[in-house]
């Protein structure tokens, strides 16, 4: 139930973003967002799991780590526009991380990363929130 209702207000959201963008592309121009947001160490609020963002170059390529709470291997990193939304993709390989992936929206007004845990293991997946380390 939990996945349907983030998915419904993911449309929702997609929808409302792109007839607000076409009736005023200059306020589309203004809102790009700068993937620097994303720098910095972010830690899930269920566990001992941490994403480590070092940089994220102009095209959406990110220097990130992921801790749990050992190194465990990013093989993939990458951050991306959606509308003015940033968000980011991770991809995990290791032993006990078969290709699980993170697909997460950065929330400005909380200054969260929130989305789905694809554990690919399980072949589940599970709703996540990361804040932002002190």
């Amino acid at each position: 139930m939990r996945m349907q209702t983030l998915k419904r207000t993911a449309f929702f959201f997609a929808i409302g973003l792109a007839c607000g963008l076409l009736l005023n592309p200059q306020a589309y121009a203004q809102a790009q967002p700068d993937f620097m947001v994303l720098n910095g160490r972010w830690a899930r609020t269920d566990g001992d799991y941490v994403i480590a963002i070092k940089s994220v170059d102009p095209g959406g390529r990110m220097q990130a780590a992921y801790y749990n709470p050992n190194p465990i291997n990013v093989f993939r990193a990458e951050a991306a526009r959606a509308g003015a939304a940033v968000t980011v993709f991770i991809e995990l390989r290791g032993p006990g991380y078969p290709g699980s992936t993170y697909t997460l929206i950065h929330d400005p007004k909380s200054d969260e990363l929130k989305g789905i845990y694809h554990h690919a293991g399980l072949q589940k997946n599970f709703e996540v929130v990361f804040v932002r380390g002190r």
